[in-house]
């Protein structure tokens, strides 16, 4: 195992606390039925209600498979631009916008529930906490917003797919990371960039240290406890190590398994949720320290047998 197992685990434990948020936002978004009375003869009958995604972010009633493979080929295409020639400030302002609009979203989907003009008090809420992310950013801060940055996100693409699209974009996703982080490096040097050039990371980050330099830390606080340190003890840096789990990991399974719950309800989503969750415990199990690997093909292989005990039951 490539980390302790309070870490593994508390990653694991972020995972899945994301997953279910993200049902929940996504959900929040599908037409609802409400029963009414027809004036006209009495009759009870069914009218369907509309729950729109905020800022006038509308999505086709249709699944608009080839549009959501386009998006996510530019996306990357454009970081891959911006990081080749080191546009820092841009790459901040993207974050920053995309921070606003997902957090905005889940955040609208809670309280659109209990006041009238929730959109607007969303991004207020949103504002200050995707600033102090992107430009003032801490640990803390950092993997809280995390927790719904991501469901935000997939509530814009859950409507535009269906089952067999999921599928298909699982199989290319999974097929792009194999080759991302073991044949090319493409995943690594970008997750380098992202932390040390911006400071920022896309999903999870848990630092540690090991219980060496823990005791070395304590000692410098007791000895120079009511006096000043010396520059190079204070200025000494200590070995730190970083547990991530990149946001692609995370959103992928909240979109297969929100396009679940739209089409099959909420036990084929959770199928679907503890799959993702068994192929991802099983791959942080595996893992050798030193090495890097692809988390979508474990992710993936998870979902599909989660798929598979939906058809089977």
């Amino acid at each position: 195992m490539k980390h302790k197992l309070s870490i593994t685990l508390l990653l694991i434990g972020m995972f899945l606390l994301t997953q279910f948020v993200g049902l929940f936002v996504v959900s929040s978004y599908f037409p609802t039925t409400q029963k009414i009375v027809d004036p006209a003869d009495g009759t009870m009958r069914e009218i369907e209600i509309e729950n729109p995604l905020p800022f006038g972010l509308e999505t086709s009633d249709s699944p608009n498979f080839l549009s959501i493979i386009f998006s996510f080929v530019l996306a990357f295409a454009l970081i891959f631009f911006l990081m080749k020639y080191k546009w820092k400030t841009v790459i901040r302002i993207w974050f920053f916008l995309v921070v606003i609009i997902a957090l905005s979203i889940s955040a609208n989907a809670v309280l659109k529930n209990f006041i009238v003009s929730a959109s607007i008090v969303s991004v207020i809420i949103a504002l200050p906490l995707a600033f102090f992310k992107i430009f003032k950013p801490n640990v803390v801060l950092h993997n809280l917003t995390e927790l719904f940055i991501y469901p935000g996100i997939a509530a814009v693409f859950v409507a535009l797919l269906n089952p067999f699209s999921v599928v298909v974009i699982l199989i290319l996703i999974s097929i792009y990371d194999m080759w991302a982080v073991w044949k090319v490096g493409i995943m690594q040097k970008m997750a380098k960039f992202q932390m040390e050039e911006l400071k920022l990371f896309g999903g999870f980050l848990i630092p540690s240290v090991s219980k060496k330099v823990k005791l070395q830390i304590k000692n410098i606080k007791q000895k120079y406890r009511n006096k000043k340190a010396p520059k190079k003890i204070s200025n000494k840096k200590y070995k730190i190590n970083l547990a991530i789990l990149g946001g692609g990991d995370i959103i992928f399974p909240i979109i297969a398994s929100g396009v679940f719950l739209k089409f099959y309800g909420i036990l084929p989503a959770l199928f679907v949720t503890f799959g993702a969750l068994a192929g991802l415990t099983y791959l942080f199990f595996i893992t050798e320290k030193g090495k890097s690997y692809p988390a979508m093909p474990y992710i993936s292989a998870g979902i599909f047998v989660g798929m598979l005990f939906v058809l089977v039951l």
